[in-house]
């Protein structure tokens, strides 16, 4: 998809509303301009970022209930997903936290954070805070076995992991061990055809 498919589809899918669209529109901007000095993302895909990165960032609003109250964003890196998913709710009924520990990505979070007037907090180590949001998302972060001991040694309540994957995502999935509280699926992305979402509910 190009940029005005895409703009289309997180419309008339995705209940993206107008100021949103122009939120992100300021943030492609921002997000190359940076990239031109740090390496936020791959060089190759600035020509595809509303598709390759914005797009596959907000399909995850599909898959949050209704009812969340706080999100946390594993290895947040450019904010991607978790950004994207602050833009998405300009009304702030959910709570973003992004977890980043390069300071050079954190200092993007927070010109981001600045420039669009967004009410996501920045934290620097999932492994230093105690966590307690309803949903976890990850898109960059580590392998699957890692994100589990997260989820059973560091969440403590019940929550719902959204974890973007590609197209490993079932051979992942049944490498690690679950106990009787947790349950999966594993869904399509709209952006690849080989890649995954995995979405895990501990409860």
């Amino acid at each position: 998809m190009n940029k005005a498919e895409v703009i289309s589809y997180l419309h008339k899918k995705l209940n993206f509303s107008a100021e949103s669209t122009r939120k992100l529109d300021t943030y492609e901007k921002l997000l190359l301009d940076y990239n031109k000095r740090y390496n936020l993302i791959a060089k190759s895909t600035e020509t595809n970022l509303w598709e390759r990165h914005i797009l596959d960032s907000a399909q995850i609003v599909h898959y949050l209930p209704n009812n969340t109250k706080e999100i946390s964003d594993l290895g947040s890196g450019a904010g991607l997903p978790g950004v994207i998913l602050s833009i998405y709710d300009l009304n702030n009924t959910f709570h973003v936290k992004l977890y980043e520990k390069s300071s050079v990505k954190r200092q993007f979070l927070n010109e981001v954070q600045k420039q669009l007037d967004l009410n996501f907090e920045i934290k620097k180590n999932i492994y230093e805070d105690e966590v307690g949001s309803d949903v976890i998302v990850a898109r960059a972060f580590k392998k699957l076995p890692e994100i589990m001991r997260i989820s059973r040694e560091i969440i403590k309540k019940p929550h719902k992991l959204i974890i973007l994957k590609g197209k490993d995502a079932q051979s992942a999935i049944n490498k690690v061990s679950m106990t009787q509280n947790y349950s999966y699926k594993v869904h399509k992305s709209v952006t690849d055809i080989d890649s995954k979402i995995l979405i895990i509910d501990k409860r």
